[in-house]
C-alpha cells in the first residue's frame, strides 16, 4: 500500500493559452494518486487523475459529494460556488429525483425549440459583426452574447435584468481572496432573483425554461419553489460561462490550426465530431471542480482513502489518459468517437448538455459557414487571456475577413 505523503501544493493558476498545466501534467505522470493541498480549504484532499480512477470516483456511492457541505472543503475559490441545495452536491437517490425531472426541460421537442432560438440569435449576432466590418471582437459580437442571451432567454429572464445576472455570475466564479462576500452575496441575490419569477411563472406559466421545469412532474413528484430556484442559478452559471469559454476556446483552436479549419470547411458533416475532439483536449478550467468525500475506508489505485478524506478528480487529466486515447496530447479530428469527460461523469453529468451542444454546434458551424477567410486580427501571442476566475478563456478574440 502506498504512504500518504506529503501534500503537494497546487495553486493551479496557470493560464497561458491553452497549453496544458504543467503541474497537472507532473501529476498525471506519477504513479500513483497523490495528496494535494489548494488555495482555499482547511483539509488536503487526494488527486485522482487517470480515466478509470476518475470513472469509478464519480460514480461509486461510497465517494459523496453532499457529505462536503458544512465543511471548509479544499477549493480554488474563496467562497463556495455551489448551494448546498444544488444538484451538484446532491447524491441519489436525491440527485436522480432531480435529475429525472430536469431532463424534462431537456427533452428533444424542448431541445429543438432552443436551437431555432440559436441559429436566429447567432445570425444576428454575427449579422451585426458583418455589418461592423474587421477587425472585430469575436469574444464580444459572439461567444459572450450567444450563451448569455440564449441561457437568459430559454429561462425567460426579462431583458432588462440580463446585465445583472452577468455582473452576478462573474462575481460568483472570481478566484481572488477579497471575492467571498462578494460572491456571498451575489450568490444571496441571484436566488432571491428566481424565487421570484418562478412564483410569476407558477402562476402565469409561458414557453419558458423555467414554465417547462415548474410543470415537470415524475408521478405525482414535482420540484419545489427552493429546488428550482437552485436549479436555474445552475443553469445560469454552467449555462452561459461553460459555453462562453467554449465558444472562444473551440474558435482560438479553429484560428490557429489551419489544418483543423480546412478540414471543418471540406467536411462540414463532422462537426459534431471535431467539436467532441476538441472539447476533449481543451484545458477547459484551472485544476479541479467540487470534491468528494469517502464515506468509509476505500482503496484506489494503491492507496487506502481513509473515511472523511476529500478526493478531488481531474476531469482534464482523465481526458488526456494514454491508456483510454491514442496519442493523447494529438488534436485528431479523425479520432474515433470515444466519450469524453469534460461535461462530467456518472451521476453529475452536467444535465444541459444537450442545450450546450446545441450552442457549440450553432455557433462554430455559422461561424465557419458564413465567414470562409476569417483569421486572428493579431498574432496568437497577443491574445489576452483570463487569471481572474477559475475558466480558461481568451478575454478578446480580434478577427479579420
Amino acid at each position: 500500500m502506498t504512504p500518504r505523503g506529503e501534500a503537494i501544493t497546487c495553486p493551479f493558476d496557470f493560464s497561458k493559452a491553452l497549453e496544458f498545466d504543467p503541474t497537472l501534467a507532473a501529476l498525471m505522470a506519477r504513479e500513483s494518486i497523490t495528496r494535494i493541498r489548494l488555495p482555499y480549504g482547511d483539509a488536503d484532499a487526494w488527486l485522482v487523475t487517470g480515466f478509470e480512477g476518475v470513472r469509478q470516483v464519480t460514480t461509486d456511492q461510497r465517494f459523496s459529494r453532499a457529505g462536503i457541505m458544512g465543511f471548509d472543503y479544499p477549493r480554488l475559490t474563496p467562497e463556495p460556488i455551489v448551494s448546498p441545495e444544488s444538484i451538484n452536491v446532491m447524491d441519489p437517490p436525491h440527485s436522480t429525483r432531480l435529475r429525472r425531472l430536469a431532463s424534462q426541460g431537456f427533452a428533444k421537442r424542448h431541445v429543438e425549440l432552443m436551437r431555432q432560438k440559436i441559429v436566429q440569435l447567432a445570425d444576428t449576432l454575427l449579422d451585426e459583426m458583418a455589418e461592423q466590418g474587421p477587425p472585430a471582437d469575436l469574444v464580444h459580437h459572439l461567444s459572450n452574447r450567444l450563451p448569455q442571451q440564449t441561457i437568459y432567454d430559454v429561462l425567460g429572464i426579462a431583458r432588462e435584468d440580463w446585465p445583472r445576472m452577468q455582473e452576478y455570475a462573474h462575481q460568483l466564479l472570481a478566484t481572488g481572496p477579497d471575492g467571498r462576500e462578494t460572491a456571498a452575496n451575489a450568490k444571496a441575490r441571484l436566488r432571491e432573483y428566481f424565487g421570484d419569477l418562478i412564483q410569476q411563472r407558477r402562476r402565469s406559466p409561458g414557453k419558458d425554461l423555467i414554465s417547462a421545469l415548474a410543470a415537470a412532474k415524475d408521478g405525482e413528484d414535482v420540484f419545489d419553489d427552493q429546488e428550482l430556484a437552485v436549479m436555474a442559478l445552475t443553469l445560469v452559471l454552467s449555462g452561459q460561462d461553460t459555453a462562453t469559454c467554449q465558444i472562444s476556446n473551440i474558435s482560438y483552436l479553429l484560428l490557429t490550426r489551419p489544418e483543423l479549419m480546412k478540414h471543418l470547411r471540406s467536411r462540414p458533416e463532422t462537426l459534431t465530431d471535431v467539436l467532441n475532439e476538441l472539447l476533449r483536449v481543451i484545458p477547459f478550467r484551472k485544476g479541479v471542480g467540487i470534491p468528494r468525500v469517502a464515506l468509509e475506508d476505500v482503496e484506489l489505485d494503491g492507496v487506502l482513502i481513509r473515511a472523511g478524506d476529500f478526493v478531488h478528480v481531474s476531469y482534464l487529466t482523465a481526458n488526456r489518459d494514454s491508456k483510454r486515447y491514442l496519442d493523447p496530447d494529438l488534436i485528431d479530428p479523425d479520432r474515433p468517437p470515444a466519450p469524453h469527460m469534460t461535461f462530467g461523469w456518472g451521476g453529475h453529468r452536467c444535465i444541459a448538455v444537450p442545450l450546450a451542444m446545441a450552442e457549440l454546434e450553432v455557433a462554430i458551424g455559422r461561424l465557419v459557414e458564413r465567414f470562409p477567410s476569417l483569421r486572428l486580427a493579431v498574432p496568437a501571442e497577443e491574445v489576452p487571456w483570463d487569471t481572474e476566475t477559475i475558466r480558461r478563456f481568451p478575454l478578446e478574440l480580434p478577427v479579420a475577413w
